[in-house]
């Protein structure tokens, strides 16, 4: 919700500063592994208004490190501030245009930015969850983000968007909830992962719970944080959200095809084991501002998350029958740079939805940027979702239910 606090100039497309909403639910959900949350809350931010019958509000699902902040500002005071992590899609004229569309955005539970997760009190005992805190599933953050939707009065989304892990909690949408959404939107996304995948975000955790400072995921008690492990994962992670090109270009000097990105840090060799290459320094800068802000047992619940998702799982390992009740219209996008979640995957998946019967279209972009490509303004990116989200905002204009 946007405040009139704003003290320094903001881009006319921007939604200004934000005020994030807090729900707190007493409804026990019941979570795939058989475990309970008694109580919980969801941290929410939300931006343009809902229109009187309510037909025009989308949900933003996020990725593995996201949260509810997908856009506008929090401080007016500080003006280094970044806009939150999809602010190039939401706002006046935007692709996610606030003019039309009332758009809601959530940490999912087992998140660090205000739901309940490991970092929350556990009411029990007065400490933090930690280690005690369920295994959470998409199965399981939709469930709660229908409940959030009841409670903010939206029976059916004109849209539900998401990339990459976000994309696969669409895909739950329109499988779980067939009828409470009109569009789904899934970009860079995968059916499930592959064993590369998987094996990615092994190395991830076990950088993390090899960390002398973890402490059996009880570091909270001792004051302290497994930063190192946090560094190294989230250092692995994002080389696989990069492409070798994007790489390149970043680190290699312009016109310089065969530097290959090895510029190094302070031109000169080391002849030792330091820092050499400008790539290394940045990994590690990356690594170490992420282990400073994203709790290590909420970056352990997310990769499993992400294993665990296979909506085939209920219907005999196939795909197109999991979606076989689903009502809604589907975009799927994919990036031709992006290997963690390679076009072809995505091709699956509108493979399952033609033979399913669905109505779908389906774009391959090209794009240099790796995985990461569905967090940038790519020109051709943004008018594909500025076109077929023009189409859901007539509908919702003409009453379509």
């Amino acid at each position: 919700m946007s405040t009139a606090a704003a003290t320094r100039a903001l881009p006319a497309d921007s939604v200004g500063y934000v005020v994030p909403q807090k729900f707190h639910f007493d409804e026990p959900l019941p979570l795939r592994s058989g475990r309970t949350l008694e109580h919980y809350d969801l941290m929410v931010e939300t931006y343009g208004t809902l229109n009187a019958d309510r037909s025009n509000a989308l949900l933003i699902c996020h990725a593995l490190s996201g949260d509810h902040h997908a856009a506008g500002y929090h401080d007016p005071s500080n003006p280094k501030e970044k806009p939150g992590w999809w602010d190039c899609c939401i706002g006046p004229g935007k692709p996610f245009d606030t003019d039309r569309f009332f758009v809601v955005c959530l940490n999912n539970l087992g998140g660090c930015a205000g739901s309940t997760g490991p970092s929350s009190l556990n009411p029990d005992t007065g400490k933090p969850f930690g280690p005690d805190f369920p295994i959470v599933t998409v199965r399981d953050w939709v469930a709660a983000q229908a409940r959030l939707a009841d409670r903010l009065g939206i029976d059916c989304w004109a849209a539900v968007i998401g990339g990459s892990l976000g994309g696969m909690q669409v895909m739950r949408w329109a499988i779980s909830h067939p009828q409470r959404l009109r569009h789904a939107l899934i970009i860079a996304a995968a059916p499930k992962l592959s064993a590369q995948n998987i094996a990615f975000n092994e190395v991830a955790r076990q950088s993390i719970m090899s960390d002398p400072d973890f402490h059996q995921g009880r570091y909270y008690d001792f004051g302290t944080y497994p930063k190192r492990g946090v560094t190294l994962a989230r250092m692995v992670g994002h080389i696989t959200y990069l492409s070798d090109t994007s790489l390149r270009e970043k680190f290699g000097k312009a016109g310089r095809d065969s530097n290959f990105g090895r510029d190094l840090r302070d031109g000169r060799l080391s002849f030792g084991f330091d820092v050499d290459f400008q790539v290394q320094s940045y990994l590690q800068y990356k690594g170490e501002t992420f282990s400073s802000r994203f709790d290590a047992n909420s970056y352990l619940l997310m990769t499993k998350a992400l294993d665990y998702f296979d909506p085939t799982v209920d219907y005999d390992g196939d795909l197109s029958r999991a979606f076989t009740s689903s009502t809604c219209k589907f975009l799927v996008i994919s990036f031709t740079s992006d290997w963690r979640f390679a076009p072809e995957r995505s091709r699956e998946i509108v493979d399952a939805l033609l033979k399913a019967r669905k109505e779908v279209s389906y774009l391959e972009i090209e794009a240099a940027e790796g995985h990461d490509s569905f967090l940038l303004p790519i020109p051709r990116y943004m008018q594909t979702l500025h076109a077929y989200l023009g189409r859901v905002a007539a509908e919702c204009a003409g009453g379509t239910p």
